[in-house]
């Protein structure tokens, strides 16, 4: 454990999630460092109380750190345990806030695990369509469910000190491994990204301007609510789908065995069966909202 009073917490990377992290730990048990490629940014964080204590050098960040969260898209995650790997000192604790797990697990394994540093993947199920840490707010992560991903070996102190620190700021964890997380995450994420973005561009991509004016006209909150995801950064949803591949086709053939269902009970005008299976879908998704409300009821948030 570093020196001082507090421990020492960085934070690299400051787009929404990072940015958003910091704001959350104001006034916690954590000394927030951080580092960013900009420097305006990073200026930016200590301005706006972000941050505590930045400088240049990531590397000098990374050594000071108890525990050490990479907030950055996949490739840069794997390209960071592997370029700073040596920065880190043994018996620190590493997490991340990736979508997809596997792959990033199996670098921390082959470059964190032999200088004795401990990863423990994690995983906050928050997020906007925005990015970037103009858009950070700090409330980002309340009424979060976050996965936390061990290896079988992690030390016990290495995986609670990664849980201490998300149930710091108000949200719940659920331990899992990466393979369960991935497929998981396929289904209640990914896929959705990849149907909004769909939905948009089959309702608003007409093939002439007036039916397309007239598509936009007819677009209300129903579509501005199912749709609002396609808003979403197109190299991130890029990145992580290459990289959970697998999982998400298969999240994808599950969506669309339900999709052609309802399709074949329109064809085949069994509209019992269809008023059944709606009925079944608003149940799920009401008891989803109740989940959510009856834990900000249990905790006062």
């Amino acid at each position: 454990m570093n020196n001082s009073e507090q421990p020492v917490i960085a934070v690299i990377g400051l787009g929404l999630l990072g940015a958003s992290l910091g704001m959350a730990l104001r006034g916690g048990a954590y000394r927030r460092s951080g580092w960013t490629r900009r420097p305006n940014i990073r200026r930016w964080a200590l301005d706006c109380d972000v941050l505590d204590e930045t400088c240049d050098d990531i590397e000098s960040v990374l050594n000071r750190a108890d525990l050490t969260l990479i907030a950055l898209p996949i490739p840069e995650i794997l390209h960071y345990l592997k370029q700073y790997a040596h920065a880190w000192r043994p018996g620190t604790v590493v997490t991340d806030l990736g979508s997809v797990k596997s792959c990033v697990m199996e670098a921390a394994a082959e470059h964190l695990a032999p200088r004795g540093v401990h990863f423990v993947g994690s995983h906050p199920m928050a997020g906007t369509e925005k990015s970037g840490p103009e858009s950070a707010f700090p409330e980002l992560y309340g009424n979060a469910d976050v996965f936390v991903c061990p290896f079988p070996d992690s030390p016990v102190f290495a995986v609670e000190r990664v849980e201490a620190l998300w149930r710091s700021i108000g949200t719940r964890t659920t331990r899992i491994d990466a393979k369960r997380h991935d497929d998981l995450v396929a289904h209640t994420s990914h896929v959705l990204h990849i149907v909004a973005s769909a939905l948009a561009l089959s309702v608003l991509g007409a093939p002439d301007a007036q039916t397309r004016a007239e598509r936009f006209a007819g677009c209300a909150t129903g579509f501005r609510d199912t749709s609002r995801i396609a808003s979403s950064n197109p190299l991130m949803w890029r990145e992580i789908v290459e990289h959970n591949r697998p999982a998400v086709l298969a999240a994808m053939r599950d969506f669309e065995e339900k999709y052609d269902s309802f399709k074949r009970m329109i064809e085949s005008g069994d509209f019992d069966r269809f008023e059944r299976e709606f009925a079944q879908g608003k149940l799920l998704r009401d008891s989803w909202v109740e989940y959510k409300n009856r834990w900000v009821s249990e905790n006062g948030e």
